[in-house]
């Protein structure tokens, strides 16, 4: 496997819109950076968060997971509480090929300031609007920026593509587009 450069990732974004939108350079004055960088791509944040909460004394369980463990918010400005996490996606969209697959890390700055952004990898064949957990590990309340810079991925090419891909297993989060919460996949699910 190989780790891709920035003419590739800009090549399969114009050619087959591998990420919409898409921008051609970093974007950072002023903001936290987004954009193409040189192996890799800086997602942005979208404006919707799901801030995680406990004033209704839910469970968290993967299995059957409760929409009322959030409060949702639509802003240009998310404050986390402390020692919790909020849910939210990237502006973009991907469409990952069938021979590469997409590693996410957190950008820097806001590592530093305690603030963790977790990401399965984007499997080979996956499509959709990534969905983001963003930890704030600190005892302070912390904020994060919508529409500008959050992760960054990247896209590590196989020898040839696998053989069977995230949509030929018709993956449950494949298309999702806004912030998704867990799922499992059903019967009727399987059957389809």
């Amino acid at each position: 496997m190989s780790i891709m450069p920035d003419h590739w990732i800009r090549e399969q974004s114009k050619e087959n819109a591998m990420i919409e939108p898409f921008t051609e350079s970093q974007k950072a004055e002023g903001i936290i950076s987004y954009g193409l960088s040189s192996y890799g791509y800086d997602a942005r944040l979208s404006d919707e968060f799901m801030i995680f909460t406990n004033v209704d004394n839910a469970i968290v369980d993967p299995k059957n997971f409760s929409k009322q463990s959030f409060v949702e918010r639509k802003a240009d400005v998310c404050v986390i509480p402390p020692n919790s996490f909020v849910l939210c996606r990237t502006v973009e969209y991907f469409r990952i090929p069938k021979d590469v697959l997409v590693i996410c890390l957190g950008k820097s700055t806001y590592a530093r300031c305690g603030l963790i952004v977790n990401v399965t990898p984007l499997e080979p064949g996956w499509e959709g609007q990534v969905t983001l957990e963003i930890s704030n590990t600190t005892p302070l309340p912390a904020k994060v920026y919508a529409n500008e810079g959050i992760a960054q991925f990247l896209f590590y090419k196989g020898h040839s593509p696998c053989e069977v891909t995230y949509a030929d297993r018709a993956g449950k989060y494949m298309g999702q587009k806004g912030v998704t919460l867990p799922r499992l996949k059903t019967m009727e699910d399987a059957a389809e």
